[in-house]
């Protein structure tokens, strides 16, 4: 049975472990990169978290996971004021496979 993943920051995390997710801490980019490296040789592996924190820290472990597996790997927000990674992410994929941005106006309403 394939299984949910958490990987961050450990006190951002440690609650998942409660609602059935295995936490993986990490402290800084270098050890996100080597914890996706062997997430992806896992074959058990069905869904990753990342903490937009560690991620936009370390975005190209990120790309470098997505290109070397199939297992869905989401980032998201994890505190009020973060950067957006996860929602910035969904919107290019939204559009990528769309062709369109359909959360425009939502760009433009966070911007003014």
């Amino acid at each position: 049975m394939a299984k949910a993943y958490i990987v961050g920051e450990k006190n951002l995390i440690l609650g998942f472990k409660g609602i059935g997710f295995e936490i993986v801490p990490v402290s800084d980019p270098e050890d996100l990169a080597e914890e996706l490296f062997m997430l992806s040789r896992n074959s058990n592996v069905g869904l990753i978290l990342v903490t937009e924190s560690m991620a936009s820290q370390s975005p190209e472990a990120i790309r470098e996971f997505r290109s070397r597996s199939n297992v869905i790997l989401t980032v998201i927000p994890m505190q009020e004021g973060g950067e957006r990674t996860g929602y910035n992410e969904m919107r290019k994929a939204v559009e990528r496979s769309m062709g369109i941005d359909l959360f425009k106006k939502e760009k433009e309403n966070a911007e003014e």
